[in-house]
């Protein structure tokens, strides 16, 4: 059986039925977010930050997700499990970008930016309604955001913590992932978890 071996195989972080892996074995609701049919996760306006029972310092994380109009919600990652995930840790944004009123947003803030820090290519989000798939991959000070089979960020964090020293949590290489709602629907399948040797 595939278990959590060390041979780099995915890991389901999502069983469908309760958030085990995400510190609530058992329930069907926390921090906001809660089980459908079909093995989604969807966000409710009280949403805020669901984080995994794990840390993880170098992976490969692969989920699926949903926008709906205007919604936002991020990826905490090296999440210390206080505080604000995007000064504690780091986030990457997860947003309707296409939206008006994210129209003069600084270009971190757009899908896939990592939070105040570095920005990400545009114009590979699905029609809201329509589901994405993202492969974020964690390696050391590398950390690269593939966004439906294109590559639309990549940051050296050895690098930003030379150029944005006040950041305290880009100096971070390991912690938990978080999807860090504000209210917004958003839904989340197929979260798949890769960890991956000690980088040099």
């Amino acid at each position: 059986s595939i278990g959590l071996v060390h041979g780099g195989e995915f890991v389901n972080l999502f069983n469908g039925k309760d958030f085990e892996n995400w510190g609530a074995k058992g329930k069907t609701e926390q921090a906001g977010y809660v089980i459908k049919e079909g093995g989604v996760i969807e966000s409710t306006p009280k949403c805020r930050f669901l984080k995994t029972e794990k840390e993880y310092s170098n992976y490969v994380f692969e989920f699926d997700f949903k926008l709906t109009s205007g919604a936002n919600n991020g990826l905490g990652i090296h999440y210390p499990g206080q505080g604000d995930p995007a000064y504690t840790g780091m986030e990457l944004q997860i947003l309707d970008n296409t939206h008006p009123k994210y129209a003069n947003l600084k270009d971190y803030q757009f899908h896939g930016g990592l939070y105040t820090l570095v920005a990400a290519k545009k114009g590979h989000l699905k029609p809201v309604g329509e589901w994405n798939k993202e492969i974020v991959t964690v390696n050391g000070p590398h950390i690269k955001v593939e966004l439906n089979g294109t590559v639309i960020m990549e940051a050296n964090l050895d690098q930003i913590n030379q150029e944005k020293p006040k950041h305290e949590g880009a100096k971070r290489r390991q912690g938990h992932l978080t999807f860090c709602g504000h209210g917004d629907i958003v839904s989340f399948r197929n979260l798949r978890i890769k960890e991956l040797p000690a980088s040099k």
